[in-house]
């Protein structure tokens, strides 16, 4: 039995396989259009699904989209009509989109892809649901959804057990935290729907001094975590931006332009609407704690990507343990709708055993062999080292060791946002000044982004205060106090972001404002190669740590191919590229013309 999800038409266009219950392949289209965030019909990614199940289309016995395109344009018409006259720009911008392409979704996936069998649709907050439930580890757990908004649904909660899922509860547009947070995104100068994470980075840099006007003006919240925003103050609901002038009027202000200086008073506002966030979502999570009574969690939505809301849940909310999906945004969508019909559709058994998932530690995307890397290299004239598997980690080791930044691209990419191992740059954490060089001169972005340790798991525990596994980067946890420095009088005294030049602990590059780091755990079982590296670098230069962050540059998706490995690492300040068993130094590249050799990136055709 074969199986096709796809999320497409917002945001993080994805496909995912599913074959007998087994997740086979998972890709957002970004990675094949290098367009971040691509909303467009995932044809690219559906096609790399069908290769690497060996499968034609024709093979396919659903496809299932992630929600229902009628019910999301009847709240577009609903909305519309409440509030009119206000908002008439906003629909005539959305409506033809709306009548040539959303609701023809079925036409679309069937001439599209010459498709003939059946076409499925779930619920969006059941795709996300699904998403968090059935590749988790648990026989039955209590399920919390979080983001902006589906059809109707902005929150979500209920329980699954075994092979089904069954939702309580729903909280309903417009009163939604996840576009309360992206209003706030906006208004201190971010992208909605992919700067909320620079928000959540800036946070530790303020303090909560605007908490309650938040709480006095823009949101009631009850005790069981259901909310009322007032909507005096926000134009998501029927403009073209997130906020307006009485918003404005509240911070006063307008919002910060797009790339001017980050002030105190947007790390304070950062820092207000977070605190909020957190404490929401810990109401959240003890009223389906309370109601369910379930030992464990599952957290999809975007917001669940907010690892630091995530932390406060495990701690305070008296669940064992908590779950959440890696795509946990719209791109985990096509995941759970696939799922989702495998099996509560077809009522397929499930089988878990509290311990391993089956995300398979989320590497779901495609990968290139060592025949494949050389056919690149030699094709294009590349010079490059090849070594053995064998050999490789003690020599990567010896490169971060001495200070160098490091490309690191193996076997297959990472479904979701995060980078984990596959298609990661790679340094040296305990460097005081590599956070301020790999921002500036690698990423090509804010000073204040912090980076991520990715530690082995039998080291974890030494080096942060985390006794749970954190595979897919979604949780933070302080620095163990015994890894701190102790900070003087002064240093205590500032502020902003003359926080960023101190040295907190022994891994600084690591270390943010807080003590906080957003952790990876590195197991044997999902990334051998990766371990392995680490494990050389602790042995040899007693860190269990290295900085890992994604393989990309600012407003770009994550490297998908060789070509877009090599394109990264020519135009940034990257010492190595690692590809697969090959070693690229820059030193010895030949002056780079973006003119390769023709490469066909995944022969799809």
């Amino acid at each position: 039995m074969n199986i096709l999800g796809i999320s497409a038409f917002y945001h993080d266009s994805a496909a995912c396989l599913i074959k007998d219950g087994n997740i086979i392949a998972a890709v957002q289209e970004e990675r094949f259009s290098r367009m971040k965030h691509d909303e467009s019909f995932p044809f690219s990614a559906i096609q790399y699904c069908l290769k690497e199940g060996d499968l034609a289309i024709s093979d396919i016995d659903y496809i299932t989209f992630y929600e229902k395109p009628f019910l999301k344009f009847e709240r577009l018409l609903e909305t519309y009509l409440q509030y009119a006259p206000c908002g008439l720009p906003a629909f005539l911008q959305a409506l033809p989109r709306w009548i040539k392409q959303k609701i023809w979704i079925k036409d679309i996936i069937k001439s599209k892809l010459g498709y003939s069998g059946k076409v499925l649709f779930t619920e969006h907050h059941e795709s996300h649901a699904a998403s968090a439930f059935f590749p988790s580890q648990f026989k039955e757990a209590a399920i919390l959804t979080v983001d902006g908004v589906g059809e109707w649904a902005t929150t979500s909660y209920g329980i699954g057990k075994n092979n089904e899922i069954q939702l309580f509860a729903e909280q309903k547009f417009p009163h939604s935290l996840g576009l309360l947070y992206s209003a706030f995104t906006y208004y201190t100068g971010f992208k909605v729907n992919s700067g909320e994470y620079k928000l959540m980075g800036l946070a530790p840099y303020g303090k909560p001094k605007y908490k309650k006007v938040i709480y006095d003006n823009l949101i009631n919240v009850k005790s069981d975590g259901s909310f009322h925003l007032n909507l005096n103050y926000f134009n998501f609901h029927i403009g073209l931006t997130m906020t307006n002038q009485q918003f404005h009027d509240l911070f006063g202000g307008p919002p910060r332009i797009p790339e001017a200086k980050v002030t105190q008073k947007d790390m304070d506002i950062a820092r207000s609407i977070q605190d909020v966030t957190e404490e929401i979502m810990v109401t959240m999570a003890r009223h389906v704690k309370k109601v369910t009574s379930a030992d464990y969690l599952c957290l999809a939505g975007g917001v669940a990507l907010n690892c630091v809301a995530n932390r406060k849940i495990l701690d305070l909310c008296n669940f064992k343990d908590v779950w959440i999906q890696p795509a946990a945004g719209d791109a985990g969508g096509a995941l759970g709708a696939a799922l989702l019909t495998w099996f509560q559709f077809l009522n397929n058994p499930r089988t878990v055993d509290n311990n391993k998932d089956m995300q398979q530690g989320s590497f779901l995307g495609p990968q290139f062999s060592s025949q494949d890397i050389k056919h690149f290299i030699t094709s294009n004239n590349i010079s490059a080292q090849e070594v053995s598997y064998k050999e490789l980690p003690a020599k990567i080791a010896y490169f971060l060791n001495e200070g160098k930044i490091v490309g690191w691209f193996q076997g297959r990419m990472e479904f979701g946002p995060r980078a984990l191992g596959a298609r990661s740059i790679l340094a040296d954490p305990r460097s005081a000044t590599m956070q301020a060089k790999l921002n500036l001169k690698i990423k090509f972005r804010e000073s204040f982004r912090p980076f991520a340790p990715a530690v082995i798991m039998p080291h974890a525990k030494n080096y942060f205060e985390l006794d749970h596994p954190s595979p897919y980067m979604l949780l933070v946890a302080p620095v163990n106090k015994k890894h701190r420095q102790k900070t003087n009088k002064r240093v205590k005294e500032l502020f902003g972001l003359d926080l960023l030049h101190v040295e907190r602990s022994d891994i600084p590059a690591v270390t943010h404002v807080d003590y906080s780091a957003r952790v990876q755990t590195v197991h044997k079982e999902t990334n051998m190669l990766f371990y392995q590296l680490i494990e050389s670098f602790y042995r040899k230069y007693q860190c269990p740590v290295v900085i890992n962050t994604s393989f990309n540059v600012r407003g770009e998706p994550i490297v998908c191919t060789p070509e877009d490995a090599y394109k990264c690492f020519m135009r940034t300040g990257l010492d190595f590229l690692i590809l697969e068993n090959f070693i690229l130094d820059k030193r010895q590249q030949k002056n780079w013309t973006a003119k390769f050799t023709q490469y066909n990136k995944l022969q799809l055709d």
